[in-house]
């Protein structure tokens, strides 16, 4: 039986693991980062019903996610620059998308592999041919591994990615600011009751306050700004006083009780660029090799993102499972799949994005959420 060689430890890469492993079918999963708490796992992640809850389902770690759910955190808030209310929903526990910590859901997965399973503090180096569907991945250690089954679930800017296709992540036009206010009810009482109890936009034209209650009373805030990569580079993101009053300087004259998620931030401010593939991105098959997640179609976030690489692990461990004697069955069973549900998720997150920063925002939003048609 093949052992399937699987590159990033991300949800995509471990979900595939633990499927593969439910079916009995051993994986190696290869991660730069030295150690599972070697750095913060992001934020809230809303697990959707169509497609990350499904792949949690086929992992058999239903129960273990419902274990993990913060309740009340489905509730959403929509605000005008100004602070006025235009639209609050509360979270009657109705909804399908029950939110996580992603750090959490990490641990479960990982806790569900065997031991070993996860080699950490291996970062590639290089990834070549070798003929007749194997490849051998070189990491900068100097150690190598020959694979005839290698998965590419390392993200944006993957290295295994080039095996397949020749397109690279290109800038969006925009990028989130990142910001934490912790203890939000006690030490950000303004801030906290703007943002409610779950999420809250505050929008405008080429701009947004994004900002989500996380567990023990953090306020998780993205701050989105339409401006070129060169508009950011001038800002000294290593000051982090100056580059929170330069940002801030970009709300002027919106509610302060929103704006004091940007100059209240506890934390340095992280500038995070929004990159994305290709809506249509595709490859011709090659043999012994696949993508799954960032790393196949990389899209402007819009909450997809973590459900459509566990999705995509779990398609692709199902299919692997399904035809275990002929990987390139399953391969090319798997990307049939993939191709059209990622190029429709990818379309999707470009028009949330309009959306929410396009020129009729906030009330664009509003219109989508509401059920009435868009102004034109």
């Amino acid at each position: 039986m093949t052992t399937v060689t699987i590159i990033g430890a991300g949800l995509g890469g471990l979900t595939l693991a633990r499927v593969l492993h439910v079916h009995g079918i051993p994986s190696t999963v290869y991660e730069a980062e030295p150690s599972p708490t070697a750095r913060t796992q992001g934020g809230m992640l809303d697990i959707h019903d169509h497609t990350g809850q499904p792949a949690l389902q086929a992992a058999g770690l239903i129960d273990a996610f419902r274990g993990i759910v913060l309740e009340g955190r489905q509730a959403m808030r929509v605000l005008d620059r100004d602070g006025t209310v235009l639209i609050d929903e509360p979270d009657d526990g109705t909804g399908g998308r029950p939110e996580v910590q992603r750090g959490e859901l990490r641990r479960i997965l990982l806790d569900s592999l065997p031991a070993g399973t996860v080699r950490w503090g291996h970062k590639v180096g290089g990834v070549r041919a070798l003929g007749g569907g194997r490849h051998e991945v070189t990491f900068s250690a100097g150690a190598t591994v020959e694979t005839s089954l290698l998965v590419g679930a390392d993200g944006a800017w993957s290295r295994v990615r080039p095996l397949l296709s020749d397109a690279t992540p290109e800038y969006i036009g925009r990028s989130f600011v990142e910001t934490y206010l912790f203890d939000g009810d006690t030490r950000h009482p303004a801030a906290a009751k703007a943002v409610g109890g779950g999420s809250l936009f505050a929008l405008a034209p080429g701009k947004g306050i994004q900002a989500h209650r996380e567990s023990g009373g953090t306020l998780h805030t993205y701050v989105a700004l339409s401006e070129p990569q060169e508009w950011f580079a001038r800002i000294d993101f290593t000051d982090s006083a100056a580059a929170t009053a330069r940002i801030a300087r970009e709300f002027e004259g919106w509610a302060p009780e929103v704006t004091a998620l940007i100059t209240e931030s506890d934390t340095a401010p992280v500038l995070r660029a929004l990159h994305a593939l290709p809506v249509e991105h595709r490859w011709e098959r090659v043999a012994g090799v696949t993508l799954l997640g960032d790393a196949a179609h990389l899209s402007a976030p819009n909450g997809e993102g973590a459900n459509l690489a566990m999705y995509d692990g779990a398609e692709l461990g199902k299919a692997i499972a399904a035809h275990p004697d002929d990987a390139e069955a399953a391969l090319t069973a798997y990307e049939q799949a993939l191709f059209p549900r990622s190029a429709a998720a990818a379309a999707d997150g470009t028009d949330l994005h309009e959306l929410l920063f396009g020129d009729h925002a906030p009330h664009s939003l509003v219109s989508m959420l509401t059920g009435h048609a868009q102004p034109r």
